[in-house]
Formats: C-alpha cells, structure tokens, sequence
C-alpha cells in the first residue's frame, strides 16, 4: 500500500476526515494543510485505519505457572 493510501480507513473516519477538513478551510486554512491536520486528528482518536483482529494469545504452562501466584521463596528461612 503506498503512503497517503486512504483505502484501509473505515467510512465513519472518512466522513471524520471530510467534516474536520470543512472547519479548517471554514477558519482560513488551505486546503492542503487542512487535509494533513484532519487525517492528523482522525489518526490521534482512532488509532489510524483498520487494524487486523489479533487471535487471543495462548498461555503455556510454564507461563500459567508463574502468573498462578505461588513461589519457591514464599517459604521463611531461618
């Protein structure tokens, strides 16, 4: 995907987009600048386009053991 590629964005950000651009160009801005500071701020609230669903991580037993809250040095020493 080359940069500036808008196509990974969901329809509510693009609209997002649109409708910061429009205040921007409203209040003096060009419309150059006013379209990078809107993809700025879409990019700052939603975290940028799509994100790929990530599969639920799997806790090994060596992994579950050691969160499970027991430990070798729990034990009193004298």
């Amino acid at each position: 995907m080359p940069r500036g590629d808008k196509s990974s964005y969901t329809g509510k950000q693009k609209r997002q987009a649109e409708h910061i651009e429009e205040g921007y160009k409203k209040r003096g801005v060009s419309s150059k600048t006013a379209a990078k500071r809107a993809w700025a701020t879409v990019n700052k609230e939603t975290g940028g386009g799509k994100k790929r669903k990530k599969a639920a991580k799997k806790t090994t037993r060596k992994a579950a053991r050691k969160s499970s809250g027991r430990s070798k040095s729990s034990g009193a020493k004298k």
